[in-house]
């Protein structure tokens, strides 16, 4: 899956993006997600759970791709 996210303000938290584009169903499911270091950030492990993601980055995984721009 491949897909845009705008931006509604200057960031998000990676937690909130992964929830909102639906890679998880809930909040609490995204922070487990990222702790089992399931997800990259511009190609590197990121654990930070609210990590700010911003303009231009992108936000992978096994079977996701989301690049953030933005709005």
């Amino acid at each position: 899956m491949r897909e845009t996210f705008t931006l509604a303000s200057d960031y998000i938290p990676l937690c909130d993006l992964l929830k909102y584009c639906a890679i998880t169903e809930s909040g609490g499911e995204a922070k487990h997600f990222i702790a089992e270091g399931n997800v990259l950030v511009d190609g590197e492990v990121e654990l930070r759970k609210r990590r700010k993601v911003r303009n231009g980055q992108i936000v992978s995984g096994d079977g996701f791709e989301i690049h953030v721009v933005a709005g």
